[in-house]
């Protein structure tokens, strides 16, 4: 597989699985473009794509409209045109719902659908052939107690994925991947109960995923390979779920 040639933008791309996106389309030759949320893991993650390929940074909240245009003002500005969007970005919070504050649940909606929605439409005002690939999870299948907000936007990711497949073929192909629990801080004990960690292991495979291992079907997705896929949702998994 070859994205020499291309221009892939990511959001929430400083760290965990939007970093190994990054340098894993970066590795294929593409120039890749990140927002990231005044992560000090950026610079980081800019000068690793740059021994790579070219690469582009900026801090932006994906939630806010004018900085979401603003990142792909900017990121065309210094790469060119997008040919690849990857919705990454994406924030968890976990509490029982009756001890749910408003605005987190608000928090946690506009980040992973609010921001998905802000940056594909930022994507196709910019172009009209492409690749768009969603970031799902798991859970947006199965559900998971005391994480309502989480798992409603990761469903809703999936249905936004053929609403968008549907309406912007042939030019634009929108898949989403919906990886399993997987190694980064989103899955440290800082961030999920044990009682939730346990729930994550106990897969066929029971083990964490690593973040390369989803990074390799998003590259897969952005290919020339992937040209006859389209509306579908990719498990990478462990085989929590299994369709």
């Amino acid at each position: 597989m070859s994205l020499q040639g291309q221009t892939a933008l990511v959001t929430g791309g400083a760290r965990g699985i939007g970093r190994a996106i990054c340098l894993a389309l970066a590795d294929l030759g593409a120039e890749v473009g990140f927002c990231h949320y005044d992560d000090p893991e950026a610079d980081a993650t800019l000068a690793a794509i740059n021994q790579r390929s070219r690469g582009f940074a900026m801090s932006a909240d994906v939630a806010d409209e004018q900085a979401v245009e603003g990142f792909f003002d900017a990121a065309c500005k210094a790469l060119g045109a997008p040919d690849i969007l990857v919705n990454n970005a994406g924030i968890l919070r976990e509490s029982p719902l009756a001890e749910t504050k408003a605005a987190d649940f608000d928090r946690v909606i506009a980040v992973n659908l609010r921001g998905s929605f802000l940056a594909s439409r930022a994507f196709v005002r910019r172009t009209d052939s492409g690749r768009i690939i969603n970031i799902a999870s798991d859970l947006g299948l199965l559900g998971r107690e005391n994480m309502l907000a989480y798992t409603a936007s990761k469903g809703a990711i999936i249905t936004m994925t053929r609403t968008l497949a549907r309406e912007l073929a042939p030019g634009i192909l929108v898949n989403a991947v919906a990886p399993g629990s997987t190694e980064t801080d989103m899955t440290s004990p800082q961030n999920m109960s044990p009682e939730a960690i346990a729930k994550d292991l106990d897969t066929p495979l029971a083990r964490f995923g690593q973040p390369r291992e989803i990074a390799d079907m998003v590259v897969f997705l952005a290919s020339p390979q992937s040209g006859f896929i389209t509306g579908q949702c990719f498990g990478v998994n462990g085989g929590s779920v299994m369709l």
